[in-house]
């Protein structure tokens, strides 16, 4: 420990490696969140429907994803989009595509479980009214399971900002790849990994914190 460079700990550090990969991270785990919530909650319906025809793919989808390593994802999608579309897409959209379709279907396990987790009888109340299936989940349930399940889906949130790292594997310049870059040029790769490794710590430690604090008061309100 006595021979780390503290000196390698500067505010030029921030501004000129560190501030545009974080912007890459945080944009990353938002659009990623945003996307894979929505498209989730679509599969977890389909899931839900009781129709084949709509049950098999989104359960396929949501398995094949689920049984293969996200890093392999995303070399996958990296390689395969530009061949499919005649041009090279880049690694951060790439990135986009790759997480948010790889999360919907972590996201659609929990979605169905919190819709699952609404009592029966929220349903029957609905299509007693009048209410058409698609009325029911949107007005009626979803909105109980969306409490329900909104800590479960914070957390996968957190998991989510420590995969974004992983898009090293295709050049995208996230936060890890900013740290790297400056050990790199300053040829210090030591300091600049565990200062990484703590910023991740600091960042993942306060929001399952936030977390914690937020189920203790859904909780309160049940």
């Amino acid at each position: 420990m006595g021979a780390l460079d503290l000196s390698f700990f500067t505010w030029d550090l921030v501004t000129g490696y560190l501030l545009k990969g974080f912007v890459f991270s945080i944009y990353l785990t938002l659009i990623a969140m945003s996307g894979g919530i929505l498209f989730g909650t679509v599969l977890a319906l389909m899931r839900l429907s009781g129709r084949r025809w709509l049950v098999y793919p989104a359960a396929g989808y949501v398995n094949t994803m689920r049984s293969i390593p996200l890093v392999m994802v995303i070399l996958w999608f990296f390689l395969l989009i530009p061949f499919v579309i005649g041009r090279p897409l880049g690694a951060e959209w790439s990135a986009v595509i790759t997480f948010t379709a790889f999360e919907c279907a972590f996201y659609s396990e929990i979605m169905r479980a919190g819709i699952q987790s609404v009592a029966l009888g929220q349903a029957a109340a609905g299509s007693a009214l009048g209410l058409t299936y698609g009325q029911t989940m949107r007005l009626i349930v979803l909105p109980q399971a969306f409490r329900n399940m909104l800590p479960v889906l914070l957390t996968q949130t957190i998991v989510l900002v420590q995969d974004t790292s992983l898009v090293y594997a295709i050049g995208a310049y996230d936060l890890l790849k900013g740290f790297e870059t400056a050990g790199k040029n300053f040829n210090r790769p030591v300091e600049a990994y565990l200062a990484a490794a703590l910023l991740y710590f600091v960042i993942c430690y306060a929001l399952s914190y936030s977390v914690k604090r937020l189920h203790t008061r859904i909780a309160v309100v049940r």
